[in-house]
Formats: C-alpha cells, structure tokens, sequence
C-alpha cells in the first residue's frame, strides 16, 4: 500500500525531503499561490500551523503557478511574501505543477486517494487541501473554498 513517506519532494533550495520524515504528524498539504483570491488563506493556514504545530501536525505548501499565472516568482519571492505578508512558519517547498504530464507524482497519488467532485481527479484551482493522516493515508480532500478554519475538528480527530 502506497503512503505519503512513499514520496519524495523538494526543497526550494533543490535539495530533497524524504515525506516518510513525516510520518507521525498530521499534514495539511496545500498547493498555494501569492497572487490569488484565495492567498489570504495563509493566514488560517499558518494559524493552524501554530495551534498544533507542538502537538503533531504541519501544513506543507507546494507552490503552483498553474491556475491564471498565480504564483510566478522564483523560490526567494516566494520565502519573502509567504514570511513578510503572513509570516509563515511551515515549510513552503519548490514550486510544483499539479495537473498534466508534468504533476508532481505526490499530487497525482493524493489526487487518485481523494478525488474531487464527482470523482473528478483533477485540481480545480489553487488553495486545494489534503488531510494526511499520521500513518500517511490521505483521509480527505477539501476545495479552494474550504477555508483553513473548517479543516481544524477533522485535524483534531486526527491529533
């Protein structure tokens, strides 16, 4: 059986993050954008990050720049407005594509996990969210509109 520590991704920087590092932890993985609507998530995002960082949870964010050009900076820019506009404390790692043939492998397994509506697989836009359990299963999908906070009671069944 597949599981998230069955990824690896990478770290703004290229280096690489073997996911089974976070096996143990509740993830909220998001693919966010600096540029959209929705960007004033980070702040529920980083909210729950606070809240439950110590207590076994991280959001992980995976910049995307497929949905209306969105996210177009390099990782520096990114670093900066994720720390100077909602001072961002979870990992923020190298930009990803989500859909297509150049989708990151982790994406297309989540996508695959927890479709969308009506088994739709693929992202409809940028803020999407998984919930990962501590085990590594994706246990749900929320959309774009699915504010940070409403996430929080499915982290705490979790925690």
């Amino acid at each position: 059986m597949t599981t998230i520590a069955d990824f690896t991704v990478e770290k703004p920087d290229g280096s690489q993050l073997d996911l089974s590092e976070k096996l143990g932890k509740v993830l909220l993985v998001v693919n966010v954008a600096s540029k959209c609507g929705f960007t004033p998530q980070y702040e529920g995002l980083e909210a729950l990050q606070r809240k439950y960082g110590d207590k076994g949870f991280e959001v992980l964010g995976f910049p995307c720049n497929q949905f209306g050009a969105q996210e177009p900076g390099n990782a520096e820019e990114i670093a900066t407005f994720c720390k100077l506009t909602y001072d961002v404390t979870f990992p923020v790692l190298k930009k990803v594509e989500v859909n297509g043939a150049g989708a990151s492998p982790l994406y297309d397994w989540m996508k695959g996990e927890a479709p969308g509506l009506m088994g739709s697989r693929a992202i409809k836009w940028n803020f999407t969210k998984f919930l990962v359990d501590r085990e590594g299963n994706v246990v749900r999908r929320y959309g774009p509109a699915d504010a940070p906070k409403g996430v929080e009671k499915d982290i705490e069944k979790l925690l």
